[in-house]
Formats: structure tokens, sequence, C-alpha cells
């Protein structure tokens, strides 16, 4: 594997500004920022997917979520704009990248020439127009995009606990599958062609209409939903601001060309059977999320058959990297020859939010222990499942009783 982060992350205790830098010291002016203002300051700059103007703008329209665009102009020049959301983690008001947990590969957009950030610009700069934030916590941040360096890649940082992995596409579709056992790739999807053949009619859709997009995010949401439950884990899409959210972002991109999001659905019979959302960001198309039917054609993993057919469109328009995003799945190493380490920052605002920082690095740290270690990984992931599995025997019990 390529470590394509490990020359220049480091780990520090970023709960706090640096000693000996006063906390206060304003940067040049700070203001915030509507949306058309931020789509306007985002053009011809980079940024990451949950930087880009159509996903603020359609977070802020349906998320429900009290945002913030923070635009900074500091003192060594240039300048950079931080696209929030203010929630609550209890007592406490902590500031992060609109998405949260939907959000990955962060890179916020600047301009000029921001040279070295100090925290201390930063905090002052988020305390000045927000006050009521005890703490700025920016997750999941990609230490490039496009070759540019993330503006924030100099402030003190943790790693993140989830790798990130990807695929080098150098060479084109048939280079990959060279240095990917692709004979047995290719055999393997000429053997999945025939199985699904034999159901009914299969087709790779990609969606042109805004009603073709809510049934393939429909058909998403349940297929997510289940399988959430199966893992004994939290569903992330079953806020109804979510869902309007993602409804929103896909439908929007219709009348873009290229899109920079885009479903891709594969159906056999009348019947979705494994569904991806992707994004375009400078060289990369990006697996922002994906799910599988649990059906009788499970066992001809459909979630492949469209991997092979995406990573291949990323190959013909010409992409350097197909990301599968952050996650470490045995699917994902199939391909992947490249691992990426994405950074946080922690920049209390407030003593109390100095406090939560230090929870938070401490509980990062333990995580991404856990997750090094294969075995007690696997056994969590077990134990959740069973747990899971438990619940919902006693509750279809509950309801025979009740019935």
């Amino acid at each position: 594997m390529v470590d394509a982060a490990a020359s220049t992350k480091r780990e520090i205790d970023d709960s706090s500004p640096k000693r000996g830098v006063s906390s206060t010291q304003p940067a040049a002016a700070v203001s915030l920022l509507d949306v058309a203002a931020y789509s306007i300051f985002a053009q011809g700059n980079y940024f990451a997917p949950a930087q880009s103007p159509a996903w603020v703008r359609e977070w802020v329209r349906h998320s429900g979520q009290d945002c913030a665009i923070v635009q900074i102009s500091l003192r060594h020049g240039g300048q950079i704009a931080l696209p929030l959301e203010v929630s609550k983690v209890g007592p406490l008001k902590v500031a992060r990248f609109m998405g949260n947990r939907h959000a990955n590969g962060n890179f916020p957009p600047s301009s000029g020439s921001p040279g070295r950030i100090e925290a201390s610009e930063i905090v002052a700069a988020v305390k000045q127009v927000r006050p009521d934030v005890d703490l700025l916590l920016l997750e999941r941040m990609a230490e490039q995009v496009g070759g540019a360096v993330n503006p924030l890649a100099h402030l003190p940082q943790q790693q993140s606990p989830n790798v990130s992995l990807a695929a080098d596409l150098d060479g084109g579709f048939d280079a990959l599958l060279d240095r990917a056992s692709g004979k047995r790739k290719r055999k393997k999807h000429r053997s999945q062609t025939r199985k699904f053949e034999a159901v009914g009619p299969i087709r790779r859709i990609t969606p042109a209409t805004a009603s073709e997009v809510n049934h393939i995010l429909d058909a998403f949401f349940e297929l997510k939903a289940a399988r959430f439950r199966e893992m004994g884990l939290t569903d992330v899409f079953a806020d109804e601001g979510t869902r309007s959210f993602f409804r929103g972002l896909f439908t929007s991109s219709l009348m873009q060309e290229p899109k920079q999001f885009a479903l891709q659905a594969l159906e056999v019979d009348g019947k979705l059977r494994a569904i991806t959302g992707c994004s375009r960001s400078a060289d990369r198309m990006i697996c922002e999320f994906g799910a599988i039917a649990s059906d009788d054609l499970a066992h001809a993993s459909p979630g492949e058959f469209l991997f092979f057919d995406n990573i291949r469109e990323a190959c013909d328009e010409g992409f350097a990297v197909f990301d599968f995003s952050v996650g470490d799945e045995y699917y994902k190493r199939l391909w992947c020859n490249i691992e990426e380490h994405q950074f946080d920052v922690r920049l209390a605002t407030s003593l109390n939010g100095r406090v939560l920082a230090g929870l938070l690095g401490a509980a990062a740290s333990a995580k991404r222990s856990i997750k090094a270690n294969p075995l007690v990984w696997s056994t969590i992931k077990r134990f959740r499942r069973s747990k899971a599995l438990s619940s919902a025997e006693t509750a279809d019990q509950d309801r025979g009783i009740a019935d």
C-alpha cells in the first residue's frame, strides 16, 4: 500500500492555540457570507465536494441546521471560507463542516496566498462572529485536492481514525486490471452478467430526471436502513432533512455537465440491486455512499458488479484516481493501492470547549487504535451484529405477544 500522507502527518495536542499566541488577536477582517456570496468566493478555487457551492446551498436549504459561512481575511494575506453548521454536544456548542458525518475529505476554499494560518486567527475569527461556539471541530480533512495543499494543513492536528482507500487509474482501466487481479475480475464480471441475465434484463442506470433521482434514493434509504439495523448502527440517513438534502443535491446536479454529483444503480429484472452515489472533484471520482439489496441475488455480489462499471467509467472520463472514501472494507481492498490518512483539527474557543476537545481527541485515538487491530475490530463488529439480531428477535416476540 502507498501511504499518501505518511510524510506529512503529525499528531499534536490540538485542543487549544499554541502558547504565547493570543487567542483574541483579531484577523484583518471577518464576515458571514450568504450562499450566493460563498459561490462567488469558491469560483476558481480548490475545494472538496462537501465544500462545493452546490453542497452548501442544498445543506442550508434542507438540513434545518444552524449554518454559518465564515469568511476570514488572514493577517499574512489571502482569505479562507469555512462553511459550518453549529450543533449542541451536551450543554456546549460545536461548529463543524456542513454535512457533519456525510462530509469527508474536507478542503475549504481559499484565495490569494493564505500562507501559514495560525490557530489564533481562526479562533478569533469564529469567536467574533459566533461567540456562542465553544469548539471548532474540523474533521476528516484531506491533505490536498488537485495538487493544492489544504490551507488548514499547518494547524495543530490529529490523524482521523478511519483510513481512506483509493485506486490509482494511471494507464486506464486495462492497466488497472493488470495491477489488480484483472483476469479474475473480468471472469467474475462475465459470470455475474450471466447470473443476472438468467433472472431478467439488466441495466446500469444514471438518472436523468428528478423522478428517477427520487426513485433511486428512495430505494437507497430503504436498503441502507436495513443494513444499519443488521449491523447495530444508527441510520445516519434517517433524518428527513438529510434525505431532502441528498434529493436536492443530486437533482440540482442534473443540470450540470459533467455532473458534480451523480447516482448509479444496477437494475436486474426491474428491481434495484445496488446503488452508489459519486462526486467528481479535481482529478478524482469519489464514491460517497453505496448500498446493496439483501435478496435472492445478493450472492452474485451486485455491488462489486456496479463498482466494476463505475471504475471503468472513471477511467474513460480521464480521472487519475477512483476514491472509495473513508472506511476500510474488503471489497475496497480488491481495487485499491493507495491509503490516505485524513486529519482532524479541534480548536477550543472557551475553557469548556478545551475540555471537550481533549475528550474527543482521546476518543479518536482509542478508536484509531481499535480499528488498527483487525482481531479486536472484527470482534466488536460481530458483537454489534449479534446485539442487533437479539434486539430484533425480542421486538418480534413482543409484537407476537401483542397480536
